[in-house]
């Protein structure tokens, strides 16, 4: 995640091209679009320090598919931070997202409810997975990593593979989807660390009792904290099993124009946003990987700390925040809307005139 100083030379940056089309629109107000918030319709706990959202996203929702993701930014001074989208309903026009509290941003987010609202949301980003009939497709997912494979594993069920889902967790609170995740595969392993629900041990110890028992696994999705990741394409990688990783790493723009989410495969530099999310995992470069999200982990933990001591002050603030930009909305809408309505008036006056 961005510290202060990083987001204040985006903004410096950025603000140049935003004065630029503010000029160019103040010769024309009715060209600007209304700045609406994203409503959250509903908010529940899916486990331990983990929030599942459903927010109204109607474009978002129409064009998502399997893999892809969102940036959102929940204050207008808040860093920007990429989010799998786990399903979309086009007809409500909904996306869910799941997120997990490890820094302040997503304890913000995650102290938000239904009938709150998140300042930007843009989507969906990302090259959706690649989804065909392999044969039988393993996901190996790591806690709140569940809730972003859940999309690629239905739909590789519905390409008629052979799915099996091994999620992991911490401790038997952490676990989560359960249902979705029987739903969506043909078979299901549960694991986690201290042995507290299902079998005790890691995922990849599951992982290789498959190989062990002579299964042919012909494609492998590995989504999950990095560490997790890369020891799955440990097991993987010898035996030439095709392995993608789903990589959510630091992000500002979602347009490959920052380079902060630069992964390195081979000797080949690749940007997680606009190339990714989902890379070949016999080619990451894990230890750089952890490297460059580690850059700002002593700013991340100073400002989760302040957070805490001000949480409610802070989402107090924030809630103002959001009131004042649903306010600036409604009265650019209404003033859009008298613009047109004297447009046609006067167009029609032009007609009566000419007959």
């Amino acid at each position: 995640m961005l510290n202060e100083q990083a987001e204040s030379v985006f903004r410096e940056v950025f603000c140049l091209g935003s004065a630029c089309v503010r000029q160019a629109c103040a010769q024309g107000e009715s060209q600007r679009t209304s700045r609406a918030v994203f409503r959250i319709v509903e908010a529940r706990t899916a486990g331990l320090n983990i929030r599942q959202f459903t927010i109204a996203a109607p474009r978002i929702a129409r064009k998502q598919r399997p893999g892809q993701f969102v940036i959102l930014r929940v204050a207008e001074y808040g860093e920007r931070i990429p989010l799998t989208i786990k399903s979309a309903d086009p007809a409500a026009g909904t996306i869910t997202i799941v997120v997990q509290a490890v820094g302040k941003t997503t304890s913000l987010l995650n102290s938000l409810e239904t009938g709150d609202a998140i300042l930007d949301v843009v989507g969906p980003l990302g090259h959706p997975s690649e989804i065909k009939k392999y044969g039988t497709a393993v996901i190996v997912a790591g806690s709140v990593g569940t809730a972003m494979a859940l999309p690629t594993a239905k739909a590789l069920k519905d390409a008629d593979n052979h799915v099996i889902f091994i999620e992991g967790a911490r401790s038997r609170e952490m676990v989560i989807f359960e249902d979705e995740v029987r739903a969506a595969s043909h078979e299901a392993y549960i694991l986690t660390d201290d042995g507290s629900y299902g079998e005790k041990g890691l995922v990849t110890k599951k992982l290789n009792e498959l190989l062990a028992a002579g299964r042919k696994l012909d494609f492998v999705l590995a989504v999950g904290p990095v560490p997790m990741m890369r020891a799955v394409a440990r097991v993987t990688a010898p035996l030439g099993i095709k392995t993608m990783v789903s990589l959510n790493s630091i992000m500002v723009d979602g347009t490959g124009m920052c380079g902060g989410c630069r992964v390195l495969l081979g000797n080949q530099s690749k940007f997680a946003c606009v190339d990714g999310p989902e890379f070949d995992a016999s080619l990451v470069n894990f230890d750089v990987l952890m490297q460059r999200n580690a850059m700002y982990r002593g700013q991340e933990c100073q400002s989760l700390k302040a957070f805490e001591q001000h949480r409610q002050e802070e989402l107090t603030q924030l809630r103002a925040a959001i009131a004042t930009r649903e306010k600036e909305s409604a009265q650019l809408r209404a003033k859009l809307e008298k613009q047109g309505l004297e447009k046609q008036e006067l167009e029609a006056q032009g007609e009566t005139h000419h007959v």
